[in-house]
């Protein structure tokens, strides 16, 4: 369940109203040591450290971190909990087009700056949000018609921006909710898609990528947790075709406002197929209405369990300083006290998941939950080109696969006979596995989604699609060839140890 549509907007309003309290003055940036992304967000992690979010996080590569406003900065208890459980910070608005370009060629950073030296001095990370966005637009943006000064007037701002913080910016936010809402899976109506056309989202991360080559550069919006929705879709269908064209683009933000039921049913499945593309995901904007325990841990249960998963932001940081603070959404309450829900996100951040239950160098059959028949290389074949089917469990070698590192997060799996590595032999859906000499090629490469209890899907990097059984079928010589992901029960297999 995602928030309603009032509950969605009402959030510009508030946000405007607390960029109010921010300084509006230009102030300098303390220059200070250039740094990479992964050294500001680690932490030292001792047997004190996974008391924390952001230490728990970083125990497996990932930031914890919240949404922060300037004004707040001067607020002992907000201060005293940011420092202590974050590693990361993103400027809640500060770093908005409304806050840093007034007028044009206007350039405002005091309030910016302030945030971005706090992360400094505090030695987390820091996102920045947004580049482009149809909302919190100053009037003499959103007033231009003409297409050739919108494109001059966005390049500028972006260069500005993310040139001034260059070098000191984990993600960038680059485009930000540029899709409509509904059933169209198209963009929305905005100065930018009526002037520009479509396109202009891929200038915009191309001229942000030159502007700042080092941060990551991510697509950000809200109701995409869904992987049925046609919201979803419109922007993985982007994110497909970015990364097949050479598009500059890193990683792509799930917002996660939901409300008191939590994340949709099929939101470990978009997590793990817009990974499968090639981005890492992160959670940008998380709350949930009442905060559930189940529901958070259940959140960041299905970050950890993907990889690519790479970071979780709430969206402030105590229920007074949300923007759905009637439904006491966060992780601290009024009073700055740990909730319930904080206990059970610490506890899922220390459970040790690395976001794959493989052990490399050991020997696994992979049993289809559906039919409790083995993945079998066809006639005990030796040769390159042999292919995947399903079989009755013999303890053969043929049946029996290890799992080879590939690197971020991704793995070969080796037949024990053979020695030779499934591989895909295109893009399609229905295309064949087979087994093909080692070369780690992207089609050879696979990331597991945990599904529990030495359940996995394999969902490969070149295409993007999920071993399966062809057509859940229960019989012996059954194909396994890739599909869409769906996480239905012909796509999971069992990890038996041989």
């Amino acid at each position: 369940m995602t928030p309603n549509s009032a509950h969605r907007w009402r959030r510009p309003l508030l946000r405007t109203a607390i960029a109010a309290l921010a300084v509006t003055s230009a102030v300098a940036l303390v220059p200070g040591p250039s740094a990479t992304a992964a050294g500001r967000a680690t932490e030292t992690v001792d047997a004190m450290a996974a008391t924390t979010l952001g230490a728990a996080a970083a125990q497996s590569g990932r930031y914890f971190g919240a949404a922060v406003a300037g004004g707040k900065l001067s607020d002992s208890q907000y201060t005293t909990i940011l420092n202590r459980e974050f590693n990361s910070i993103t400027a809640e608005n500060e770093m908005k087009w409304d806050h840093t370009e007034p007028s044009r060629n206007n350039f405002t950073f005091g309030s910016a700056d302030r945030i971005a030296n706090h992360a400094r001095s505090q030695n987390k990370q820091l996102r920045g949000h947004t580049l482009v966005w149809h909302s919190q637009l100053p009037s003499w943006v959103s007033g231009i018609r003409d297409a050739n000064t919108l494109r001059s007037v966005m390049n500028n701002h972006i260069n500005v921006v993310a040139g001034r913080y260059r070098g000191q910016i984990h993600s960038w936010d680059v485009v930000n909710e540029a899709f409509a809402d509904g059933g169209s899976g198209q963009l929305r109506p905005s100065v930018f898609r009526d002037v520009l056309g479509t396109g202009f989202i891929e200038e915009a991360f191309r001229t942000a990528r030159a502007a700042d080559p080092a941060a990551k550069l991510c697509y950000n919006d809200y109701n995409i947790e869904d992987w049925n929705a046609a919201k979803t879709q419109g922007v993985y269908r982007l994110v497909r075709d970015f990364k097949a064209r050479g598009v500059p683009i890193d990683c792509v933000g799930l917002q996660a406002h939901f409300g008191s039921g939590g994340a949709p049913a099929t939101f470990q499945t978009t997590v793990a197929n817009f990974a499968a593309l090639g981005v890492d995901v992160q959670l940008t904007e998380l709350d949930i209405a009442q905060a559930s325990p189940t529901a958070y841990a259940n959140t960041v249960r299905a970050c950890l369990n993907v990889p690519r998963c790479t970071g979780i932001t709430t969206w402030g940081v105590r229920d007074i300083d949300s923007w759905r603070g009637s439904e006491n959404p966060l992780l601290f309450d009024r009073s700055g006290n740990k909730k319930q829900a904080y206990d059970a996100v610490l506890n899922v951040l220390n459970s040790g998941s690395s976001g794959s239950p493989i052990q490399v160098g050991v020997n696994y059959r992979l049993v289809a939950q559906h039919s409790g028949k083995a993945a079998d290389i066809t006639g005990a074949s030796t040769s390159a080109g042999a292919v995947l089917q399903q079989w009755s469990a013999s303890g053969g070698t043929n049946q029996q696969f290890d799992f080879l590192d590939a690197g971020g997060g991704y793995f070969r799996i080796r037949a024990r006979h053979s020695g030779l590595v499934l591989q895909v032999s295109g893009s399609a859906s229905g295309a064949d596995v087979s087994q093909q000499p080692d070369t780690n090629a992207t089609g050879q490469q696979w990331q597991v989604t945990d599904h529990g209890n030495g359940s996995v899907s394999l969902v490969n990097r070149l295409s993007g699609l999920a071993l399966d059984v062809w057509a859940a079928s229960a019989a012996d010589g059954a194909r396994i060839s890739q599909w869409t992901y769906t996480g239905n029960a012909n796509q999971r297999f069992q990890l038996q140890r041989s």
